[in-house]
C-alpha cells in the first residue's frame, strides 16, 4: 500500500504564490504517473498537472504558464509551483498516482490526467485565493 501525503495549501491574494508538495511513502512499479488535481465545490474533479518517472510533464491549460510540476526522486516527493494565482485557482488539491510495470521497448507512454488509470489518492489540501 502507498500513501500520498499533501502538504503546503493556504490562504494567499491574488497575484501570490504557493508551493505544494505530495511524499509518497515508497514507489512501486517500474514507471509512474504522479498528478495533481482540484475540486471547487458543485464542480467535478480537474486534472492541473502530471509528471512521470522520466520527467515528462504535462498541464491544463488553465495553469500553463503560471504552475510548473516538479519532482525529487530521492524523497519521493512531487511538487506544484504556484504561481500568479487566480480566485478560480481556489479549490482543495489532491495528490494521485499510478504506478505500473511496464514491459515494453523504449519509454512508456506519457500520461494524461484524463487517462491515468490512479492507484492512490492523497487527502487533499486547500488553496484559498482571494481577490
Amino acid at each position: 500500500q502507498v500513501q500520498l501525503v499533501e502538504s503546503g495549501g493556504g490562504s494567499v491574494q491574488a497575484g501570490g504564490s504557493l508551493r505544494l508538495s505530495c511524499a509518497a511513502s515508497k514507489y512501486t512499479g517500474n514507471t509512474y504517473c504522479m498528478a495533481w488535481f482540484r475540486q471547487v465545490s458543485g464542480k467535478e474533479r480537474e486534472g492541473v498537472a502530471v509528471i512521470d518517472n522520466y520527467g515528462r510533464t504535462t498541464y491544463a491549460d488553465s495553469v500553463k504558464a503560471r504552475f510548473t510540476v516538479s519532482q525529487d526522486n530521492f524523497k519521493r516527493t512531487m511538487y506544484l509551483q504556484m504561481n500568479s494565482l487566480k480566485p478560480e485557482d481556489t479549490g482543495m488539491y489532491y495528490c494521485a498516482a499510478n504506478f505500473k510495470f511496464f514491459v515494453g521497448r523504449g519509454f512508456a507512454p506519457p500520461c494524461s490526467t484524463d487517462t491515468m488509470d490512479i492507484n492512490y489518492w492523497g487527502q487533499g489540501t486547500q488553496v484559498s485565493v482571494s481577490s
